[in-house]
């Protein structure tokens, strides 16, 4: 078969496994959350004043955020698992990161300036830095396990999307327990915590998702 010819055969099929590969993504993310869900029910568990939380439009912001994150994250992930990756995916994380730039610019026009350094510190960063590792480690490595039936261009670039799925993962069941909602601590300090993810699923992808 010739190379133009192996091109085509791969683009036709792509429709057709777009549906199975979601579906095992779904399936992959499900699987690790059933072990997050527990550490964080019995070791966390939702911050104490969740329900006056919803009611403020931080918290609702936060959670927003997170969630374009994870739509963004996971589209990369079925991208970047093909060996002819689609660039939709980047739509959304064009959006995710326009909707974090509004966010971020409507913080700083409405707080008061003395008060951005406590704002971008918050009071837990450091819980921050180390809890979302820890709830994206159980669904990443079911990612990473089920991506190895994937045929990804780029081993390592689907590794790091699967690891930036994950985190986003991690960050929205985080965002339940965190009691800070400013923009300015989310778009700081949930960022910082998924870099060590990414590096982790990028390293393991290189080894794991090669064909």
């Amino acid at each position: 078969m010739k190379t133009d010819q192996l091109v085509r055969a791969l683009v036709a099929d792509r429709a057709a496994s777009a549906a199975p590969l979601r579906r095992t993504l779904a399936g992959a993310l499900a699987a690790g959350l059933l072990v997050t869900l527990p550490i964080f029910a019995l070791e966390f568990g939702p911050r104490v004043d969740l329900g006056a939380a919803l009611a403020t439009w931080r918290f609702d912001l936060k959670l927003a955020l997170v969630l374009l994150a994870f739509a963004a994250a996971f589209g990369a992930c079925m991208a970047l698992s093909r060996p002819l990756s689609s660039a939709a995916w980047r739509r959304l994380a064009w959006t995710a990161l326009a909707a974090a730039v509004a966010a971020l610019a409507i913080e700083l026009a409405i707080a008061p300036r003395q008060s951005w350094g406590t704002r971008l510190i918050g009071t837990n960063a450091f819980v921050c830095l180390t809890t979302i590792p820890l709830f994206a480690a159980a669904p990443l490595a079911v990612l990473l396990w089920a991506m190895r039936r994937t045929a990804p261009r780029s081993p390592t670039l689907a590794g790091a999307a699967a690891g930036l799925l994950a985190a986003a993962a991690g960050a929205a069941v985080y965002a339940f327990h965190c009691f800070d909602d400013s923009p300015l601590f989310v778009l700081t300090w949930y960022p910082l915590a998924a870099i060590p993810v990414v590096a982790v699923g990028a390293g393991a992808g290189r080894h794991l998702l090669r064909w």
